[in-house]
């Protein structure tokens, strides 16, 4: 068993997207292969997938290979039909550009998210039974130094106010990746409490289930 501690974690807002590019079929594979219309991606990127299959709709990957019509999402495994339904995941898939640091982060919480349970009862059975229901809503606050003439905060305005599902990734210092993809709501108003640094949260409603890699 090991344990580690998030100090030295830095995080980024996705600023700029590239045109979206259709996905013209998604194959069911250990690692999902997209049919693109065009290839502007590289190894490495972050892309977000709006797809047929619900799981997989929103979603952020990180590209593991790219050919001309092709690319290749790592860690994403589509084999199953039952999940991913063949010849269902068409939809199309965009890039990140551009990134913009989110510095002196205080605080990262998640709350929601918890397993759901339907509790049913059968007259020929003597106990109550609970069947799995989904999972609750997740969302992340964010709790950052206040400082109004760093670039993030108008990243997180524009957000907010658009209500555009943005991306939100967690760098750690191990390597490892957490790639968030959610709404946005920026307070820009600071806490004031004396002897304290002033301080504003962000909170991001979860549209899609983290996605993390190890390195």
């Amino acid at each position: 068993m090991s344990l580690s501690v998030p100090n030295g974690s830095t995080f980024a807002v996705a600023s700029v997207y590239a045109a979206a590019i259709a996905v013209t079929a998604a194959s069911n594979a250990s690692e999902c292969v997209l049919t693109t219309a065009a290839n502007t991606f590289a190894v490495g990127d972050i892309v977000e997938l709006s797809s047929g299959w619900t799981r997989a709709n929103l979603r952020l990957f990180r590209v593991k290979a790219a050919a001309s019509t092709s690319v290749t999402l790592e860690g994403f495994d589509s084999t199953s039909t039952k999940l991913y339904p063949a010849g269902a995941g068409a939809g199309s898939v965009r890039k990140i550009s551009t990134w913009v640091a989110i510095p002196f982060m205080k605080g990262f919480e998640p709350s929601g998210g918890d397993p759901k349970y339907s509790n049913e009862e059968f007259l020929d059975y003597p106990d109550e039974i609970q069947l799995p229901n989904g999972f609750a809503a997740a969302s992340i606050m964010m709790t950052i130094a206040d400082d109004p003439a760093l670039p993030h905060n108008a990243v997180l305005q524009a957000a907010t106010d658009l209500q555009a599902v943005t991306a939100v990734r967690c760098l750690m210092p191990s390597g490892a990746q957490l790639l968030y993809n959610g709404f946005l709501g920026f307070n820009a108003s600071p806490t004031m409490t004396k002897g304290q640094g002033m301080t504003v949260k962000c909170g991001i409603a979860l549209q899609s289930r983290v996605n993390r890699y190890a390195s």
